[in-house]
This record gives structure tokens, C-alpha cells and sequence, in this order.
């Protein structure tokens, strides 16, 4: 097919947010595409000439030394999980802080073949291609149109190290289950992004020789902490790792942020290092909220450390549900539905209460268009696994498939919406203990 040509208009002196917008809206569109191409016809460079002469070259920038190491080079658009998108700004020692760590902790060099089944538009396939680009290694982005043998493909490219969300390493070992190629003996490690691992797609994963890494990261600091490869199995599952070197991560109380909290206690999770944004794009005011006065960056999430440094997420501070003042973590609830034989994946949200204030609803989507999701059968499953009973759901939506954002996390915004527009039908549930 003949691919549609794109011209773009200039954008107006001193509106670098119309481009952005325009390039957003031209990108959104690749989708329509079988095989969306691009190509880029690059002169010759001329010495002393900038590569695009009539932008102003900036001071103290030289063609061939480039901008300096602390200088803005990167602008990232966090994925609006919880409201408008942000643009995040990088340097060369922000975006290379983690990567170069990452790659001595997971012995990633020269000789490695790093696969990315996401974009390189996504943060994760961006710093795939960065790892490569810094350590001489070879990239490969997933070009395969969709039903293509993945692993077939894997094998052939001699991939030792893949990058992905959770649907993709699950669509890998069903592949694998199935064959006829079994094993992909190259393959060492698979960085799992966007949402935990579950236990037993780790175990599956380490049953066929590829270690998952768990970890955790956020376009405002990249990937922060992360497992080891030597790590044990229920480390991978159960945390996000420990920091890289030269990083520092604490927890605070949510009330108090200038309190400290011990090993195992819950709170908000700060971060300060090497790789943290510089900023916010034209916001101020967001990026004087983000931090502390000290230079602590404001994660949104919640969690807890433990002796050794280890942390688990429990959750988005704007995520937790309030129910008659007792705080409930999503995350917490989510985990283990997913557990549930029935179940593909889960969404903690919160429904409005005139007593309580809110409740909480778990959407489900099936993991066959077969599977039943029986209420009670789902609130026993909880209740073995361990969930508390002051944490368990008071509604059941069950829907054939969960949005995601193109980061992999789970779309909660949209799900709210259609519950509020009474679009998304719910059902009232009651956990009986002992019944």
C-alpha cells in the first residue's frame, strides 16, 4: 500500500506546545496503518552548519561536541493515569544514570541483543534503545504484524534480554507453551514493566530459563529500583527491587511528610538521584509541588521498604479508596483477584457512598469468553489468599476486557467514567466469613 504523506505546518515562534500537540495528534494515527513506515533523508553535514539552519543555534553549543551534559535534551509525556499528561524534561545524565547501572547489575554489554515489544515511543522502548546506543549492544524493536511467531522471531534475532509489560511475557510463554519452539536458550532476562509480576508467570518464565526483573520507574526518574538476577523467585513477585547505586528512595508518613517512616511502615515514597527529572515543560508551579525543598521528588505512589532496601508498591497516593476513614490499596486487592483462575485482570475503583464515602468496586475482565466470575466464589478466593476483610469489594463488575494506557497500566480514569455515566453495570457483593 502506498503510505500517506504528512507535511507539517511551522510552528509559530515561541509555541513548542503546538508542535508537540501536532506531532501527538499525527502519531495517534499510525495505528491506522498495516506497516507504518517512516523515513528520514538526512544531507551531508556541513562543517560549523546546525542540522536545521533556520532554528537559532544555542550558546555554548558546538555541532560536534553537542549540548552539555545537564542540558535539556528530552521532553517525555507522562501517560495522564491520573489527569492531564505532564511534560517531563531530561538530560544526558538524567536518562543514563539508570540505564548504566541496570546494565552492570544484569551484565548487559557490548555482546548483548536487547528486544523491545514496546514502542520506542513508550519510556521503556526509549530506554531499551538508549541501553543499546550506550553500550554498543544491538537493538531490535518488535516489527512483527500481529499473529507473527514472537519467539520465532526472538530466536532468530538472537535476543539475551527483552522488554515488555505483562501481556507481553504472558503472550510469549502461551507461545512457548504451545510450540513448537519451546525454550529460547539466548534469552536471560525480561524486564517486566507497567504492573507487577504475578507468581506464576514468574515461575513459568524461570521454568524456561528467563529471569523476570521486577522493578519500578516513572518517566520522572526512569527506572529506579529494580531485582538482581540472582535475586530468589519470591523477591521478583513479591517487591520492586532495591535502587541503583547513587539512588536514594525513603518513606514518609502521608499526613506528616517530614516524618520518616521505619522499615515495613506505609507511606508515600520519595525519591532523590541522578535520574530525576529536571522538570516539568512550561509548569512551574507542578514541578514546585513535585518536590521537597530539599530536592525529594514527590512519587505519587505508596509502599514500604523493608531491612534490606527492598520496596513494594502498594499502591497511587490518588489511587487509595477511603471507606469510613480506613484506607484500601487497589494494588493489594488487584494482585490477588488476578490469581483467580477465572479472571484475565483487575481493577480496584471507587464508587461514591453517602455513609462511608466510598466503596469499592472490582472490575474483572474474563480470561475466556467462557469463564464465569461467580461474587462469592471470587470473595472466598480473596479471603484464602489473604486479602483482609475490612479491604474486600462491595461491588463486582464483570466486563470482557480492562483498557490500557499505552504504558501498560491499567486505564482506572475511563473505567470510572462509565460507572459514573451508569454505563458499566455493577453488582452489589457481600464477603460472609466462615460461609
Amino acid at each position: 500500500m502506498a503510505l500517506p504523506r504528512a507535511t507539517l505546518p511551522a510552528a509559530p515562534v515561541g509555541r513548542p506546545r503546538f508542535l508537540a500537540c501536532l506531532l501527538l495528534g499525527l502519531f495517534a494515527r499510525l495505528e491506522e496503518l498495516a506497516q507504518p513506515c517512516i523515513g528520514l533523508a538526512l544531507e551531508p553535514a556541513t562543517a560549523g552548519l546546525p542540522l536545521f539552519p533556520a532554528l537559532p543555534a544555542q550558546d555554548g553549543v558546538s555541532p560536534t561536541t553537542g549540548a552539555p551534559a545537564d542540558a535539556v535534551v528530552y521532553l517525555a509525556y507522562t501517560s495522564g493515569s491520573t489527569g492531564e499528561p505532564k511534560g517531563v524534561l531530561h538530560s544526558s545524565n538524567t536518562l543514563l544514570a539508570p540505564i548504566r547501572a541496570m546494565a552492570a547489575d544484569w551484565r548487559i554489554g557490548a555482546d548483548s541483543v536487547l528486544y523491545s515489544l514496546s514502542p520506542l515511543s513508550h519510556n521503556l522502548g526509549f530506554g531499551a534503545m538508549l541501553m543499546a546506543l550506550c553500550l554498543g549492544g544491538t537493538l531490535v524493536s518488535h516489527d512483527l504484524p500481529r499473529g507473527e511467531s514472537v519467539a520465532r522471531r526472538m530466536l532468530e534475532t538472537k535476543a539475551t534480554f527483552a522488554f515488555g509489560v505483562p501481556t507481553h511475557a504472558i503472550d510469549l510463554l502461551g507461545e512457548l507453551a504451545d510450540g513448537p519452539i519451546t525454550r529460547l536458550p539466548g534469552l536471560i532476562g525480561f524486564r517486566v514493566s507497567g504492573a507487577s509480576v504475578s507468581p506464576q508467570v514468574a515461575q513459568q518464565m524461570l521454568d524456561r530459563g528467563i529471569v523476570p526483573q521486577s522493578g519500578y520507574g516513572m518517566t520522572e526518574a526512569g527506572n529506579i529500583h529494580y531485582t538482581r538476577p540472582d535475586d530468589p523467585p519470591e523477591l521478583i513477585t513479591g517487591s520492586s527491587g532495591r535502587p541503583f547505586p547513587g539512588h536514594q528512595v525513603k518513606i514518609v508518613d502521608t499526613d506528616d511528610p517530614g516524618r520518616p517512616l521505619p522499615p515495613g511502615g506505609i507511606g508515600h515514597i520519595l525519591a532523590r538521584g541522578p535520574s530525576v527529572t529536571l522538570g516539568y515543560f512550561d509548569d512551574q508551579l507542578a514541578t514546585e509541588r513535585s518536590f521537597t525543598e530539599d530536592g525529594w521528588l514527590h512519587t505519587g505512589d505508596l509502599g514500604w521498604v523493608d531491612e534490606a532496601g527492598n520496596i513494594r508498591i502498594t499502591g497511587r497516593k490518588k489511587d487509595v479508596i477511603i471507606r469510613g476513614g480506613h484506607n484500601i490499596f487497589p494494588a493489594r486487592i488487584e494482585n490477588l483477584a488476578n490469581t483467580a483462575p477465572s479472571v484475565a485482570r483487575s481493577a480496584a475503583i471507587p464508587v461514591p457512598d453517602e455513609r462511608l464515602g466510598e466503596k469499592v468496586c472490582l472490575v474483572v475482565a474474563r480470561k475466556t469468553p467462557e469463564a464465569e466470575v461467580d461474587g462469592d466464589a471470587l470473595l472466598r478466593h480473596l479471603d484464602e489468599a489473604g486479602l483482609s476483610k475490612y479491604d474486600m469489594p462491595e461491588y463486582l463488575a464483570v466486563v470482557d476486557d480492562i483498557p490500557l494506557l499505552p504504558s501498560g497500566k491499567l486505564d482506572k480514569l475511563s473505567l470510572i467514567e462509565l460507572l459514573n455515566a451508569g454505563k458499566l453495570e455493577k453488582t452489589p457483593i457481600r464477603f460472609r466469613p466462615g460461609a
